[in-house]
């Protein structure tokens, strides 16, 4: 799968998952563009890519406003002149009991999580040509839950939902829309799980920030464009696990 002369724009691509989904496109020869707001983390995955041989630019992107998620797109086209892919990555996972969760707290994870998924693919959908993919990042919350994970999870939600809603919009212009639900994805030091934390998943491993990138890469290759309006959940089957105590 090569993405050359395919540009393609990563919110939240300064850490995490959106680090590893913009360097492994990067790989395959795409350009990349950084919708990062920590200006740090954002400028150091461009510097990376560009270590790499490849073509990347960071532009800081609150995802929480209209403005500046238009003014990405307006970088983009300006430096590499379209945009062929978007991953909406961005989000935050704040878990809160609910009686303490506040309306403006439910607010602003709604609109980091899902609405910044609507505006994006919507001014994305304005540039794109025929051929193009967007992939939105849900969660396995979507489907299962624990305490104190409302505002999270109805997110999680809403972006299954509007991914294969925006399938449907778009599909006269031939974009195709498409969604990730990660499971336990770990970001932080691998080496520290234990063997528990492994050999609960059928695949007896915990998943790694690779995994996505790499369903991402699938659903963004021409060769896969019968794939649209779907969702495919990254979790090692531990959603499809019953677990009894």
């Amino acid at each position: 799968m090569s993405f050359v002369n395919k540009t393609v724009l990563v919110t939240g691509a300064g850490s995490g998952i959106g680090k590893e989904v913009a360097l492994h496109f990067a790989r395959k020869e795409a350009k990349v563009v950084i919708a990062e707001q920590d200006e740090q983390t954002g400028v150091a995955t461009a510097e990376e890519i560009k270590t790499l041989g490849g073509q990347a630019i960071f532009v800081r992107t609150d995802v929480r406003d209209e403005k500046e998620i238009k003014h990405a797109f307006d970088e983009t086209i300006r430096h590499f002149g379209s945009l062929d892919i978007l991953i909406n990555n961005a989000g935050v996972s704040k878990f809160k009991p609910l009686l303490d969760l506040s309306v403006s707290e439910w607010d602003d994870i709604l609109a980091i999580n899902l609405r910044s998924v609507f505006i994006a693919s919507k001014e994305a959908a304005k540039i794109m040509k025929p051929g193009s993919s967007i992939v939105n990042i849900s969660s396995s919350r979507a489907f299962m839950s624990e305490e104190g994970t409302e505002a999270y999870s109805a997110s999680k939600g809403g972006i299954i939902a509007i991914t294969h809603a925006l399938a449907a919009s778009l599909s006269e212009r031939r974009i195709r829309v498409n969604s990730i639900s990660p499971g336990w994805i770990e970001t932080g030091d691998y080496e520290e799980l234990s063997k528990e934390d492994h050999e609960q998943h059928w695949s007896k491993r915990v998943g790694k920030p690779s995994d996505i990138a790499k369903a991402c890469v699938y659903l963004c290759d021409d060769e896969n464009d019968f794939v649209n309006g779907e969702n495919i959940t990254v979790d090692g089957g531990m959603t499809r696990k019953m677990i009894y105590k």
